[in-house]
């Protein structure tokens, strides 16, 4: 299906918004005169009138290659007209703006009212400008014409409105419930599921009928698994008295779909032309009766026609379903359903399992057409998606073996049109409105597997002049680019990454379908042909710079003079593409820029991230006119040239990283359009140039950093900057001279303002103003809608009233760091009822903190706050769910007085304390949350006990607590999965009736010297890992005797040799110890008589995949036998005997473990079958 036209027309729509009759840009090119605003307006009618046949365009290129050479010359020209009016754009701005200053400057009551005579002064800049672009008219008005001219000799014809005349072609086939499958693979999970949501009762109050939709990318198997559903005979159980199934397709006609219903209930014709006939008929029918109802593959996003079609079926029983499916959640949002699935691709195993019932279904099968290569090259083209595993097998099907590999290493779009695969995923595309037609497309220049971030291709649109602001949507760039993106992510055509929850990917085809549709717009070095050809229409280019040639690219890329997006990308250590501001790869070729970039005067996106340059080419950038965004960050920049102050439509600054920056352009107030500025960890900055006020336009600002002289801006600035958004620092405001500063609320007006950081310099000296300090802070009184706020350095003692004031609803996070003069909350912060997080770092002198119980906090943080010496009085606040104490010198307690009865009520669910040397009880007579699970304590050396009352504790942690000599004498409760305790000297005993604890998975116990008995009935049977170290040689030879064979589930093992353990096997063989068959994972430490591993006691660990051995001076010989084969990976430390015998080829034992993958000798890589370059 052809899908050009449609991205043609989204261009040509943004062409004739900027020919606009009354817009800016025509009342400037008229100002010039010289008859340029016709030729503007010839443009326009001429676009219009090609644009009327490019659907009949698009039918004949399929074969005319006349005609495609048409299309395509049209799409260059297009850009032309675009990157042309761009440049009237820009200069009309840059009159504007020296109109202004002028207007501003002058003294003369005339020059005031006369600032459009500017316009009439042709001095030597106008008289060329208005050359060149003549020049440039002329060149393109030529061209329009020529293709003009050229579409009545091709003999394309008109198609009213320019509307597609093939969209019959365009639309799927109908579907039906007959199952087109012998089996269906990887869905069993999936079919359970939707089962459950069928069967499973409505939610009280919820309509008779509910809704289950089925959400997934094109050729994924909606249709599939609705039928599984349907047709199981599980089906049947639930008691339906109607089922019927109805393919809905794009073209959502009530009248039809209603009648559709009707027939498939009735299972007779209906030749009723009114909708109110056939609803009337259609709601008898159902009226009453539990029906099963699926409607496949439906688009619509009209509430009121869902509401339409639904109507006669409310009168259905309840507990009735409708199962749909859809490629877009919008849709499923439409029909209100009680909870939405989305179907995801399949594994690689149920993918080739699905291939090769459609490949080789009667052919025989030899081990080498069957190859791991042959399999992962199948497997690596489908990617999950079952259309595509049918569609490929179905072709190989039909070809010889040595055909195969041509097919293969094909894109499978190219693949013959009758495999299916392309119309399926190109419907997607073909609905989509115009305006996410080029946001898609631009997501050509990315290479598969990609991995970005929201934001990050947000700026790229926005760069890319794809999101446009319009007269009637007085939305933000930044907004309407996130419902883009959020728009195409429901639509599945982006998805989550697997890989990074905050991150997104396209699927492989439908990143095919996006270089299908921009075509030769978008080059990436490593998948295009390389020749001058391919690259001389690109506008957009990206490449992998940690493999990038930079010669033969310079040799391509040399007559590329149209460029508009440079990006280079890397690929992680995880074999995942993304950004190279964001990997750690350098490009370390420097004539790119210098060479190739100076020439790409139409940029508008450039990356040089991560790039060794410490500067850019003096007056480079004031040829960069069309820039929007520029990324430095991490490059070993010290200065941005003055030329950087007059890209005027720059809007995207990205200096993140830059740790020798020393300061921004004096004049970057310069910059009117800049929406986005991070200079996150420039830390050499150590002021804003003077004039940030002027930037108004400014979304997002890093840091803004308060200087000492009058050449930088102040904080009166910020009061200018009613646009900014998201989170916002301020920075050395030590700095702020109050007579500069007018005493007035700074921040108030910034209504989308959501995280505030307010720090003031680390030094606390005499140079320091209290008084001043706690003034500043009352003059940066936030937006009530603030979220989140951070101070650090603080010098005051009293925090100003609206630090907690109950206007500040939206307020869930206060931090505060090194307030060392604060010796109390302020009593409103602990009356609040929004706040849910608050961390203490580095408060020296505070001195209490919770007095009151009215806190709602759901997380404390505390460290290093040396005065403290309790938490909260009485009882922790109830809503408490997390909290972290660490380095408090003089912390006694948590829980200070009587203990009170509602401290059951408590939710604290974890609770972690490092570092507290004087704590030497949780509280006098505490008992522990009853909802806690999770309980870390390390180093605090005068704690003596851990009470009892662990009732769901999980997992315990307790590390360097000499002074511990209980630990919940009662016993642990039945949830406990985990126990980790190390270096408590003088903890005497485990727990007791530790062998009940069935929950138990993973128990530590190491340097421990004064546990002396083993539990009687020893340890519980689940153990997956132990850990025994430095404990008491009776305990650890009652362990051995007690059997650890006896831990069937048992895969990890640390065992440590006692000082007075004098075996010399292992295992030791007078004990007849054994080891259990499960273990995968072996490390034998600190055995000091050890002379040989036991040939019967390795024999049975035929699962034992790592072994490590450590500090066993005296081991000299493994099994006679050898170890076992299984294992992949020996590790030996601090053996010297063994060295000698294993030495690589040349050893006496060596053959024993040759055979054995990776084999490591302190250290060092010595041999085994994998080499050291794989190593």
């Amino acid at each position: 299906m052809p899908v050009g036209e449609l991205l043609l027309s989204a261009l040509f729509q943004v062409i004739f918004d900027r020919l606009a009759p009354h817009g800016e840009l025509l009342n400037f090119v008229r100002q010039l005169g010289g008859g340029v605003d016709s030729e503007l307006k010839k443009w326009k009618n001429t676009l219009m009138m090609i644009q009327a046949v490019l659907s009949d365009a698009e039918e004949k290129q399929l074969t005319d290659q006349a005609v495609k050479i048409w299309l395509d010359n049209l799409r260059d020209l297009a850009y032309d007209v675009e990157d042309n009016l761009d440049v009237f754009a820009t200069s009309a701005l840059e009159h504007k703006l020296i109109a202004d200053h002028d207007h501003e400057a002058s003294t003369s009551k005339v020059q005031r009212l006369l600032p459009v005579a500017f316009f009439r002064c042709f001095n030597r800049y106008t008289v060329k400008f208005n050359h060149s672009m003549r020049s440039s008219v002329k060149d393109i008005t030529g061209r329009l014409e020529e293709l003009c001219k050229q579409r009545i000799e091709l003999g394309l014809q008109l198609t009213p409105g320019g509307a597609s005349s093939n969209t019959a072609a365009q639309r799927r086939p109908p579907s039906s419930s007959v199952p087109t499958e012998r089996t269906v693979f990887g869905r069993h999970q999936d079919k359970a599921k939707i089962l459950e949501m069928v069967s499973a009762n409505s939610p009280s109050g919820h309509a008779n009928i509910a809704v289950i939709p089925i959400v997934g990318m094109g050729g994924i198997g909606k249709t599939t698994l609705a039928r599984e559903v349907y047709n199981d005979k599980e089906v049947e159980t639930f008691k339906f008295d109607i089922k019927a199934w109805v393919c809905v397709s794009e073209d959502f006609d009530v009248l039809s779909i209603s009648r559709a219903i009707l027939e498939s209930i009735t299972y007779s014709s209906c030749d009723l032309k009114a909708l109110n006939e056939v609803q009337v008929q259609l709601k008898k029918a159902v009226d009453g009766k539990k029906i099963f109802l699926v409607l496949d593959d439906v688009w619509n996003e009209d509430y009121g026609l869902w509401e339409d079609l639904k109507a006669p079926l409310m009168g259905a029983a309840p507990n009735s379903k409708i199962v749909v499916t859809t490629r877009h959640s919008h849709v499923a949002s439409t029909m209100e359903p009680i909870q939405q699935y989305n179907l995801r691709c399949l594994s690689d195993e149920d993918c080739w399992s699905l291939f090769m019932m459609h490949a080789f279904v009667s052919r025989d099968l030899t081990a080498q057409q069957i190859s791991d290569l042959f399999r992962d090259k199948v497997v690596g083209k489908c990617r999950g998606l079952p259309l595509a595993a049918k569609a490929l097998g179905g072709l190989l099907r039909s070809k010889r073996h040595d055909a195969w590999d041509e097919i293969l290493n094909s894109k499978i779009l190219d693949l013959p049109q009758r495999n299916g695969i392309l119309p399926a995923l190109s419907l997607s595309y073909h609905y989509l409105p115009s305006h996410l037609k080029r946001c898609f497309s631009y997501c050509a220049i990315f290479p598969k597997d990609y991995d970005f971030e929201e934001k990050e291709l947000v700026f790229l649109w926005m760069a890319e002049g794809i999101i446009q602001e319009s007269r009637n949507n007085k939305k933000q760039p930044e907004v309407l680019g996130r419902e883009y993106f959020h728009d195409l992510l429901s639509r599945s055509i982006l998805q989550p990454s697997s890989s990074n929850n905050s991150k997104f990917v396209m699927h492989d085809l439908v990143h095919d379908l996006a270089q299908l549709v921009s075509g030769q717009t978008s080059f990436r070095w490593e998948e295009a042909n390389k020749s001058i050809s391919s690259v001389q229409k690109s506008r957009h280019f990206s490449y992998d710079c940690s493999v990038n040639d930079g010669n033969s690219m310079l040799e391509v890329m040399h007559e590329v003079q149209h460029l508009r997006t440079f990006l280079p990308v890397s690929i992680s250590s995880s074999g995942v593409y993304e950004s190279i501001s964001s990997s750690g790869v350098y490009d370390k070729n420097d004539l790119v820029f210098s060479n190739l970039l100076s020439k790409c005067r139409k940029l508008r996106v450039l990356s040089l991230s991560r790039s060794y340059i410490t500067e850019l080419p003096k007056g480079s950038m004031s040829g960069w006119k069309h820039l929007r965004y520029l990324n430095l960050s991490h490059t070993w920049i010290r200065n941005l040239p003055k030329s950087t102050c007059s890209l005027i439509n720059l809007q995207i600054l990205l200096l993140r990283g830059c740790y020798y920056l020393l300061k921004l352009p004096s004049k970057m107030r310069k910059l009117i359009n800049l929406r986005h500025l991070d200079i996150t960890g420039a830390y050499l900055i150590k002021e804003m140039p003077f004039g940030m006020k002027e930037l108004k336009n400014l979304q997002a600002l890093s840091n803004f950093i308060v200087g000492t002289g009058t050449r930088s801006s102040g904080l009166k600035d910020l009061k200018s900057l009613t646009f900014l958004s998201g989170e916002l620092c301020i920075s050395r405001l030590e700095n702020v001279t109050i007579s500069r500063e007018a005493s007035e609320e700074i921040l108030y007006e910034n209504q989308n303002l959501e995280a505030l950081s307010l720090q003031w310099g680390s030094q606390f000296d005499i140079s320091r103003n209290e008084d001043k300090e706690e003034l500043v802070l009352g003059m940066l009184k936030p937006c009530t809608n603030i979220k989140k706020l951070t101070i650090n350095g603080y010098g005051g003692k009293r925090f100003p009233s609206w630090i907690g004031d109950p206007s500040y609803s939206k307020m869930e996070v206060l931090i505060l760091e090194n307030c060392e003069n604060c010796t109390y909350l302020p009593s409103t912060v602990l009356w609040s009822s929004s706040l849910k997080m608050l961390e203490i770092h580095n408060c020296k002198n505070l001195q209490h903190l919770v007095d009151e119980n009215n806190l709602q906090l759901e997380s404390l943080r505390i460290t290093s706050c040396d005065s403290l010496t309790f938490i909260a009085r009485r009882k922790l606040p109830s809503s408490l769910k997390r909290l972290e104490i660490e380095n408090c010198e003089n912390l006694q307690h948590l829980v200070y007085g009587e203990e009170d009865a509602t401290s059951s009520s408590v939710t604290l669910k974890r609770l972690g304390i490092r570092r507290c040397p004087e704590l030497t009880s949780l509280s006098p007579g505490i008992r522990l949350p009853e909802a806690l699970e999770q309980l870390y304590i390390w180093d605090c050396q005068k704690l003596e006990s851990i009470p009892d009352g662990l009732h769901n504790v999980q997992r315990i942690d307790i590390q360097r607590c000499p002074s511990l000599v209980s630990l919940a004498e009662r016993g642990l409760p039945i949830t406990i999965s985990s126990v980790r305790i190390w270096s408590c000297e003088k903890l005497e005993a485990l727990p007791n009736d530790l062998h009940k604890l069935n929950s138990l998975e993973h128990l530590y116990l190491q340097r421990c010297p004064s546990i002396v008995r083993f539990p009687e009935e020893g340890f519980p049977n689940n153990l997956v890992e132990l850990k025994i170290r430095g404990v008491d040689v009776k305990m650890y030879k009652a362990a051995i005797q007690w059997g650890l064979h006896r831990l069937t589930s048992l895969r990890r093992l640390w065992i440590e040799g006692c000082d007075d353990d004098e075996a010399e096997c292992f295992p030791d063989e007078e004990m007849r110890m054994m080891l259990p068959t499960s273990l995968c994972f072996l490390n034998i430490i600190g055995f000091r008589n050890l002379k040989k591993l036991s040939s019967k006691g390795f024999q049975s660990l035929t699962s034992l995949e790592f072994l490590w051995i450590d500090d066993c001076p005296n081991l000299k010989s493994f099994p006679e036998v050898g170890l076992p084969s299984s294992i992949l990976w020996l590790n030996i430390w601090s053996c010297p005997m063994l060295e000698k015998e294993y030495k690589r080829d040349t050893g006496k034992e060596w053959s024993k473990i040759a055979t054995i993958p990776r084999v490591c000798i302190d250290g060092k890589f010595v041999g085994g079958k994998m080499n050291s370059e794989n190593s």
